[in-house]
């Protein structure tokens, strides 16, 4: 049998070499776009599911408050564990207690409700619990904050 003949490539000319680039870089430049629609779509559905997370937590807050406050006055094993078992499911999902009792006041986290005899500008009582979820504040704490003139 005899050997096929191989023909060298032939170089492009000019223009075919220009048109050859022109759709390389609209290739490139494609690819990078569907690759950053695929980073874009992947962040909004993330962004999704912690907003609605954040609408469901803030639902769920009120309850977790009312368990509290029942739990004050009642010694009720199986109470305690429903307001256990609400606080692990949330503690799941990012939501951390702001601590505020004793601190200096943060007007980011927490919301001064009055000013009363004590040290200025340290929280005194937390009147209300505050959260966030996620490193973002859902709820304030509500406080009084202390002052040297006691508000009338």
């Amino acid at each position: 049998m005899p050997a096929k003949k191989t023909v060298p490539p032939s170089k492009p000319d000019a223009k075919t070499e220009t048109t050859m680039d022109q759709l390389e870089a609209k290739w490139k430049r494609a690819l990078a776009d569907y690759q950053n629609l695929e980073k874009r779509t992947a962040k909004e559905k993330h962004e999704f599911v912690q907003f609605a997370t954040a609408s469901l937590v803030s639902k769920l807050l009120g309850v977790l408050d009312d368990l509290d406050r029942a739990q004050t006055h009642s010694q009720d094993p199986g109470l305690k564990l429903i307001h256990n078992q609400l606080q692990t499911i949330l503690k799941e999902e990012g939501l951390e207690e702001i601590e505020a009792q004793d601190l200096t006041f943060n007007p980011e986290t927490m919301e001064a409700i009055d000013r009363v005899k004590g040290k200025p500008n340290q929280v005194i009582q937390v009147l209300s619990k505050g959260y966030t979820l996620n490193s973002k504040v859902v709820k304030p704490a509500k406080v009084n904050v202390g002052s040297d003139n006691q508000s009338s």
